[in-house]
């Protein structure tokens, strides 16, 4: 990479620091200097953030728009493009409100055609920034560095599902549910299921490490990865492993691999295991007058021996807003009622599962809820997932643009809660909370007047360090499952040390010697 990154990376987090702590080191006397101190100077790091940016994706999309016919000699004329339009609809994913133009998108279809590409790239210090279906939520399919979106859209093959050892081989282009139905249909089962399972692609939720409602029994996405092919930075082709479910032979790069957000390589081959499809699932719906109860609700069900395949928290700001914006009344919503709690079981014997329901509603009268709904019938549940998953759209429409992966030690749910509800009235910010309340991670939306991004905005972020030490604190970390991307990257001294910092730059570093694969991800 040129310059201009390490600079601009530089100068804007020296301004965020002082930002955020200069008020922090004012008592009330100086407050309002230091406020007046982060007025004037709000726009001028707003106008450098947003030229620094500019000037070396400007630079990389020249480099790039270079080699354009070498491209299209690798993939063909049809599948680079350089227009307006193109570009437009690859500079964003669902990340809050970024857009940042690529130079060029290029959409291969085989592991020898992303080896050529990345072969050019490597040796002209090109930027590459990979993409699935662009819906993460860390920002880490942007290309702010201009430079090649590379997109897996057209690897889009299911290659073999082994019946046998209960594997499937596919690309990274399938849509998780795709594969989850074609596994079904085989009488298997792939659980880990993102709320965006309907439009993400396999590839995305290796790159993040997705989990979803059924990762509190089943697992995430590393808990059924075997083996992976991967374009490495620099063009080569390697596998990271076996097909196997044991193996302890050499360093673990698949488990390296995954979760490592696109910066390592590019992954064009997936092998994953799976498991017999459960015959019977049931589904219930419970209220809660106080939104720390159903927090500590969650606790109590796993003490007392249960593990439901899926436990999801809505609180009532959301399910109202989801409700309006699905026009969906299957749910009974209360201004006396906080909270719900999602919870579904499921096996193969019908009777041992009504049985587990009977048992947990029991448990949950200790614990101030309602009436509790059960799901009668297909229809019925899933109404009730369509709602879950689409809270994050509904309340990103209704101005919850800023989208925190919190997670912590279950037992400590009612403490996050409390204390992001009292961040809220300290920092002036509107939230709303749900997620997988079974794994401890939790979902946090925030609405600020004035804010929707929290990328380099001083107005937000000392409440994110807030949150973050918060989670902290409680023993957790600060993201779950989204990653950290772009838009984390400058809390990771919270949760990291120098030397574990030193650790992964080191690696980034052996896959990566010039730094041109989703550069500027996790950390600069």
């Amino acid at each position: 990479m040129n310059h201009i990154p390490q600079l601009k990376t530089s100068v804007l987090q020296r301004f965020s620091f002082i930002f955020y702590h200069t008020r922090g080191l004012c008592n009330s006397g100086q407050a309002l200097v230091a406020d007046n101190i982060i007025l004037s100077t709000r726009h001028f790091i707003r106008f450098l953030h947003k030229y620094c940016y500019m000037a070396d994706a400007t630079a990389t999309a020249d480099r790039a728009l270079q080699y354009i016919g070498s491209f299209k000699k690798i993939v063909g004329d049809g599948f680079v493009f350089a227009d307006a339009e193109s570009l437009n609809n690859y500079a964003h994913d669902e990340t809050e409100n970024l857009h940042f133009l690529p130079g060029l998108v290029i959409k291969p279809r085989t592991v020898g055609e992303v080896s050529a590409i990345m072969k050019i790239c490597n040796e002209q210090h090109i930027p590459v920034t990979p993409r699935g279906a662009g819906t993460g939520l860390s920002g880490g399919a942007l290309p702010q560095f201009g430079g090649v979106l590379l997109s897996t859209e057209r690897m889009n093959s299911i290659l073999d599902i082994d019946e046998r050892n209960l594997q499937v081989t596919t690309e990274p282009g399938v849509i998780t549910e795709v594969l989850q139905n074609a596994v079904k249909e085989k009488g298997l089962f792939y659980p880990p299921d993102p709320s965006s399972r309907g439009s993400c692609f396999i590839g995305g939720n290796i790159a993040e490490n997705s989990g979803g409602p059924k990762a509190v029994k089943y697992g995430v996405v590393k808990d059924y990865v075997l083996n992976l092919e991967v374009v490495l930075p620099t063009g080569d082709i390697i596998w990271t492993g076996a097909n196997v479910l044991k193996n302890s032979t050499g360093y673990n790069l698949t488990q390296l691999i995954v979760g490592s957000e696109g910066t390592l390589g590019i992954v064009t081959k997936i092998v994953l295991k799976l498991l017999p499809f459960p015959k019977y699932d049931l589904l219930m719906l419970v209220p809660f007058n106080s939104l720390e109860k159903a927090g500590e609700a969650v606790s109590a069900i796993f003490r007392a021996g249960f593990t439901p395949s899926a436990m999801e928290l809505v609180e009532i700001n959301a399910l109202k807003i989801v409700s309006k914006f699905v026009d969906s009344a299957v749910v009974p919503v209360t201004d006396e009622m906080e909270a719900h709690l999602i919870i579904e079981v499921d096996g193969n014997h019908i009777d041992t599962l009504m049985s587990e329901m009977e048992a947990i509603s029991e448990l949950l009268t200790k614990y101030d809820c309602g009436d509790v709904f059960f799901a009668d019938d297909a229809q019925q549940k899933a109404e009730l997932w369509k709602l879950r998953r689409r809270v994050a759209e509904a309340v990103k429409i209704n101005g919850y643009t800023i989208e925190e992966d919190t997670v912590v030690p279950r037992a400590e749910l009612p403490a996050l809660i409390r204390g992001v509800k009292q961040l809220g009235k300290e920092y002036n910010f509107d939230v709303v909370c749900y997620g997988h309340a079974g794994d401890g991670n939790l979902h946090i939306r925030i609405k600020k007047e004035g804010s929707v991004y929290s990328l380099n905005n001083p107005e937000v972020i000392p409440a994110l360090r807030a949150l973050f030490e918060l989670v902290k604190k409680l023993g957790g970390t600060i993201s779950g499952e989204h990653g950290i991307g772009l838009i984390q990257k400058e809390y990771m001294d919270i949760v990291f040390d120098e030397a574990q910092m030193k650790l992964m730059k080191g690696i980034k570093k052996t896959f990566d010697p010039n730094n041109i694969l989703n550069s500027g991800k996790i950390f600069d």
